[in-house]
């Protein structure tokens, strides 16, 4: 079986308006490009029961270059797309949202600038053509993701790019239970280059990510890459401990040698809540971490394919 020179993958989730349009864009922009004499196209439709599964089922069955797989229920982008590498097979392998917000008119772009001697090349966004509220609170996430975990992550890369054979082997070996496919490539090294690319309107549908699933995916990829939250809550209960013990001293100094009573009620009620309030926050991040130490060591499949098409 002969390898394809470069292989495009695409997790699809709700956006039975993008799917013909997207397979339509990439078939056009690879036959395009110069040099490239084999290409495959990997759609892995994450279960979102809205019909793009039934319209990517009837390309795949009129072309053999479309490898198409469904998962048994929604897992989740990340791990869409890390089934989606799993089952590339291309020398030469671009990762991209369906929503056709990146352009696969820039694929060969990327592609050349690979040529240079680099194993991943990002596309860097322009202005985003996304709500003022979800542009911020990107930018606001990869910042404390950035400072907890000591990475340099550009807020102006999402997934669009394109990595080599052997960097979606070393992706591969890694077996996280929450992969985070910028956090993963970005820990794995390698050379890196950059073009930039002009930000386009959603095609079809609306965005699947909502606040509380954004907040979500927050958590996993701090939790996952920094254990830094951890030293910063023991630091605050020794700072906590240290500040009560002087105070503490104050208000018995201040008896014996003034004689002014120690406060009532009200401080004490305070401080017990605020104390309280600060344990059980501590506790809640020490069971972040406890619970994704569960995840990993029940060692469960990280997805499951339900159907396949054009994919042994």
């Amino acid at each position: 079986m002969n390898v394809p020179a470069i292989s495009v993958v695409s997790p699809v989730y709700k956006a039975v308006g993008c799917v013909e349009e997207l397979y339509r864009r990439l078939k056009l922009t690879l036959e395009g490009i110069e040099g490239v004499p084999s290409y495959e196209l990997v759609f892995v439709e994450d279960c979102g029961q809205d019909g793009s599964w039934e319209k990517i089922r009837d390309l795949a069955e009129k072309d053999p270059q479309l490898k198409a797989v469904q998962l048994s229920r929604n897992f989740g982008q990340h791990i869409a797309i890390t089934a989606g590498l799993s089952l590339s097979r291309g020398d030469w392998v671009v990762v991209m949202d369906c929503d056709l917000q990146d352009p696969p008119e820039e694929i060969p772009a990327l592609f050349t600038k690979a040529q240079e001697g680099y194993d991943i090349v990002c596309a860097r966004r322009g202005k985003r053509k996304d709500p003022l509220w979800k542009r911020r609170a990107s930018r606001l996430f990869i910042a404390v993701f950035n400072w907890l975990s000591g990475m340099s992550n550009d807020p102006r890369v999402a997934n669009f790019r394109i990595v080599s054979r052997q960097v979606v082997n070393a992706y591969s070996r890694m077996e996280e239970r929450t992969p985070f496919f910028g956090g993963h490539l970005e820990w794995l090294g390698f050379n890196v280059g950059y073009i930039d690319v002009q930000h386009q309107e959603r095609f079809g549908g609306k965005s699947s990510y909502s606040i509380k699933k954004l907040l979500t995916l927050a958590a996993n990829a701090i939790v996952a890459y920094s254990n830094k939250p951890l030293h910063i809550s023991i630091a605050l209960g020794f700072f906590m401990a240290f500040f009560s013990t002087l105070y503490a001293l104050y208000l018995t100094l201040r008896k014996l040698w003034v004689g002014v009573s120690v406060d009532g009620w009200t401080s004490l009620m305070v401080s017990i809540w605020f104390l309280g309030g600060m344990v059980v926050g501590n506790l809640g991040i020490i069971g972040l971490y406890l619970g994704k130490v569960y995840d990993e060591t029940k060692r469960r499949p990280l997805y499951v394919v339900s159907k396949r098409i054009n994919e042994d």
